[in-house]
């Protein structure tokens, strides 16, 4: 449902920020049809601490320290926390270093924000992850209708085809806490409590690697989004270094350390943007084509923890409970992103000073 007033799709953002999490807080910050309620933080790419000053600054450089940013839980629900210094970097935005927030965490634990969020808003918002489950698990363990009270959910996460990056198997968000997504796997499940009008809950789009790493984003795209921006780059934009606009700085940098590390692991310039991309689908569901499939997540399995085993010839004769991106229109997604992002930067070019 859009907002009646501005037409605009109420928006919760759960994420744990790292490099490509910022990208797609900045992503929502720039596109019109973005109504931005609140972002919770939770632990993952690194800790919940680090993640809530990095939203934080993420947001302020976009211009916006109106949003509400809130912290849940710093661990998993079962295991220990394990973060991903090697992929994002020390702090969780690469190379970039921006300014310390100036903006205050909310008061509100996350789980209990997107609890009252969608109880104000019952039918209306759009819950989109983009880390670990573990915050979701929490909110909706508190409150067993929240599937019944959100409009949709979108999830980055899982491998229901595609080889994991964790794991032989398993994909980062789900690894982390394989239990939060057991949780939201059964709360969601068609089998459970219908809503106030007597109908189950939406079932979930889930963007998994087989879809989100097809979007790459390559130093062409970055020159594209520079060149959009209209600001100076002396020099290389991968480096980023005399770049005379903060948004476009602060892009080269996170990129910088990502395009590394994408280059010794998986053998290519440039960077999967898994999380602008769920963002974006969440914004308009055309992006990407889905199938509907039962999932259930590997908790015990000494070689698959955390596997995503999607049954996809029903030999479970289980309705599903996902749909499952098994394609994606990532020319427009990567066309979107540059324009949204330049023209964010564009407008906003003394924002971080």
């Amino acid at each position: 449902m859009r907002d009646t007033h501005t037409g605009a799709v109420p928006l919760l953002i759960d994420c744990d920020t790292g490099i490509d999490d910022s990208l797609a807080l900045l992503y929502a910050c720039a596109s019109p049809e973005a109504d931005v309620r609140a972002v919770t933080c939770v632990a993952g790419n690194v800790d919940a601490d680090q993640v809530g000053i990095n939203t934080r600054a993420v947001l302020e450089l976009a211009g916006r320290r109106d949003i509400e940013v809130a912290i849940g839980r710093t661990v998993p629900l079962m295991r220990q926390l394990v973060t991903t210094p090697e992929t994002h970097g020390p702090r969780g935005l690469g190379d970039a270093s921006l300014p310390p927030p100036t903006s205050a965490l909310s008061e509100r634990h996350a789980a209990d924000l997107i609890i009252a969020a969608a109880t104000h808003r019952p039918g209306e918002l759009t819950l989109v992850t983009l880390g670990p489950m573990t915050t979701l698990a929490m909110a909706v363990l508190r409150e067993p209708m929240l599937p019944r009270l959100l409009k949709r959910l979108v999830l980055m996460g899982g491998a229901y085809g595609a080889p994991g990056n964790t794991t032989p198997v398993g994909e980062w968000n789900v690894a982390v806490d394989p239990e939060a997504m057991a949780v939201v796997l059964r709360s969601w499940s068609p089998d459970g409590p219908v809503d106030w009008a007597g109908r189950p809950p939406t079932r979930p789009l889930a963007l998994g690697l087989d879809v989100t790493e097809q979007a790459r984003f390559l130093p062409e795209q970055l020159a594209r989004l520079a060149e959009r921006a209209g600001c100076r780059v002396d020099g290389s934009p991968l480096d980023g270094h005399g770049t005379t606009n903060p948004v476009i700085q602060f892009v080269a940098d996170a990129l910088a350390f990502y395009f590394r590390f994408h280059e010794r692991f998986d053998g290519f310039t440039g960077a999967f943007i898994h999380d602008p991309l769920a963002l974006a689908a969440a914004l308009d569901p055309n992006l990407v084509r889905a199938r509907p499939v039962t999932v259930d997540v590997e908790l015990s399995g000494a070689l698959t923890l955390g596997q995503t085993v999607a049954d996809w010839r029903g030999h479970w004769s289980r309705p599903p409970n996902l749909d499952v991106a098994v394609a994606a229109d990532v020319a427009t997604f990567l066309d979107r992103f540059i324009e949204r992002v330049g023209r964010l930067a564009a407008e906003h070019p003394d924002v971080a000073r």
